[in-house]
C-alpha cells in the first residue's frame, strides 16, 4: 500500500480516535449487545440488530485508522527550514488577484482536510497548483468556478 501523508496533529488526531472507539465506544456497543440478547427472540429484536449494526460500523472504522497509521508518513513540517517553498503541512497565504480576497490554507492529508477551517487536500486542485511554488509567485489554478490567479503572499512552516 502507498505511504499516506499526515502531519503531526493528524496523526494524533487518529490516534486518539483509535482510542476513544477501542476503550469507550466498543465496551458500549459490547454492553448494548449483552443487554439486547436478555430481551429474548433476536430474529425481531431490533436494539439487537442496531446493536450489531454499530459494531460492524465501529470495527470498520477501527480497521481503517489502524490501516491508515500504519501506511502513514507522518511530516513534522516544524523541524524542517523554511526556504519560502510550499509543501505539505505548510500554511500558506495568497490573494485572488482579480478582487484581492486574501485566504491563507493549510495543506494537509486526506483525512484531515476541512474546507471550513482551510485546511486543504494535498490533493486538492489548489494545494496542487501551489505546491512547489513560492512566495512571490503568481499561479493560475483550474478551480469548479473557472481558472482563478493567486498570487502567494507567504509561507509559514508552523
Amino acid at each position: 500500500m502507498q505511504a499516506i501523508p499526515m502531519t503531526l496533529r493528524g496523526a494524533e488526531k487518529l490516534r486518539e480516535e483509535l482510542d476513544f472507539l477501542k476503550s469507550v465506544r466498543r465496551p458500549e456497543i459490547i454492553a448494548a449487545i449483552a443487554d439486547a440478547r436478555e430481551h429474548g427472540d433476536l430474529k425481531e429484536n431490533a436494539e439487537y440488530h442496531a446493536a450489531r449494526e454499530q459494531q460492524g460500523f465501529c470495527e470498520g472504522r477501527i480497521k481503517d485508522i489502524e490501516a491508515k497509521l500504519s501506511n502513514a508518513q507522518v511530516i513534522d513540517i516544524s523541524k524542517m527550514p523554511n526556504n519560502g517553498r510550499v509543501i505539505f503541512g505548510c500554511t500558506v497565504t495568497v490573494v485572488n488577484v482579480d478582487n484581492d480576497e486574501e485566504v491563507s490554507y493549510r495543506i494537509v492529508g486526506d483525512d484531515e482536510a476541512d474546507f471550513k477551517q482551510n485546511l486543504i487536500s494535498v490533493n486538492s486542485p489548489i494545494a496542487r497548483g501551489l505546491v512547489a511554488k513560492e512566495q512571490g509567485d503568481v499561479v493560475t489554478i483550474r478551480t469548479p468556478g473557472g481558472e482563478v490567479e493567486f498570487e502567494i503572499l507567504k509561507v509559514d512552516y508552523l
